[in-house]
């Protein structure tokens, strides 16, 4: 498989405005998690992770304004390229969410081009898989890059938790994070966007994706079946054939687990069945403890966590394998490595 290079990254988080201001907090280990206007079904306030935009908003307009920046954040670095020559793979909620809102497909990607007064390239589509979506977005932009030969591909998602009926069925399934359930996840919202290149056209130094790998879990969350991560196992594998390298080869992860104990599980019997060689760390990190869960938009927040660490040299690894699943069980794997600029 031919690689593609993270070039930019832009982020709207409870934890910032930028990429640089959110993966700094990130890095840090803060969170903005406070109450919000929601409360249970035993009447307390739900905890949350808002973004702290200039003004309150519903809808899809408050999808557009988490967006949007975050996609302007990736435009800004370049310098004559025209936007119709770069497709926008945007990311979004499950068709199945509940409270996910109308008009996603046909009509958000119009709105956050209206907002940005751009127009992408013809490619451009909404992908609704939500926190898989990014993952099968960077296999479309690879596909994109090399066959179209187009020189940058931006892949951005957006999501927010903090809707009553998404709230309310998650609480249902005794999902959220409340004073009665521990085993939960806090809700939140956010924005981001990556863009990418041909691996051979990006920067000296820049993070590169290598491989690909999706998967299907037959024994999802909610399913009631026994867990043996089969679908993150085949996703991994996938990764592996297509990139050259195993997960011996990698440092450290970077994963959508979100607090509830299953993506940890599945995360620690993904790899007593596929490492095969003792390492005395493989360092798990996962953003959601920061920004609480944000759907469709970790992917792309999870890639400018591992460019911002390759960039400034604190990333615990030169190899990074990052890993998502949703709720419909499917599975998706990106192996990345990146080497020290020159003189650095």
């Amino acid at each position: 498989m031919q690689g593609i290079s993270i070039c930019a990254t832009g982020m709207v988080t409870g934890v910032g405005l930028t990429a640089p201001s959110s993966c700094a907090a990130i890095r840090c280990g803060l969170n903005n998690v406070q109450e919000t206007r929601f409360m249970d079904s035993s009447g307390e306030w739900i905890t949350g992770s808002h973004a702290p935009l200039d003004r309150p908003l519903r809808g899809r307009a408050k999808l557009v304004q988490l967006v949007a920046p975050a996609i302007r954040e990736c435009l800004d670095t370049l310098k004559n390229e025209n936007p119709e020559q770069i497709p926008l793979l945007l990311c979004v909620a499950e068709k199945e969410r509940p409270g996910r809102f109308e008009g996603l497909e046909d009509r958000l990607l119009h709105e956050v081009q209206d907002q940005l007064t751009v127009r992408f390239h013809e490619s451009s589509t909404v992908i609704s898989k939500g926190r898989v979506a990014g993952v099968v977005a960077v296999k479309t932009a690879m596909d994109l890059l090399h066959q179209r030969r187009l020189p940058y591909c931006i892949v951005a998602g957006v999501d927010t938790f903090l809707v009553a009926g998404t709230l309310a069925a998650f609480e249902e399934k005794d999902r959220l994070l409340t004073e009665s359930n521990s085993d939960g996840f806090i809700p939140g919202e956010a924005g981001a966007a990556v863009m990418l290149s041909p691996a051979n056209q990006g920067a000296n130094g820049d993070i590169k994706i290598k491989g690909i790998g999706l998967g299907q879990e037959p024994a999802f969350i909610d399913s009631g079946e026994p867990l043996r991560a089969q679908g993150l196992v085949e996703a991994i594998r996938e990764a592996s054939q297509s990139s050259g390298m195993t997960i011996d080869d990698l440092d450290y992860r970077i994963t959508d687990a979100n607090g509830e104990q299953y993506g940890f599980k599945e995360a620690a019997l993904a790899l007593t069945r596929t490492l095969r060689k003792r390492k005395e760390t493989f360092d798990i990190r996962h953003p959601a403890e920061c920004v609480g869960e944000v759907g469709a938009a970790i992917v792309p927040v999870a890639l400018g966590v591992a460019h911002a660490g390759a960039k400034k040299g604190y990333a615990p690894g030169k190899a990074v394998l990052c890993h998502f699943g949703n709720s419909q069980g499917e599975r998706g794997v990106m192996f990345l490595s990146h080497q020290e600029s020159e003189g650095g």
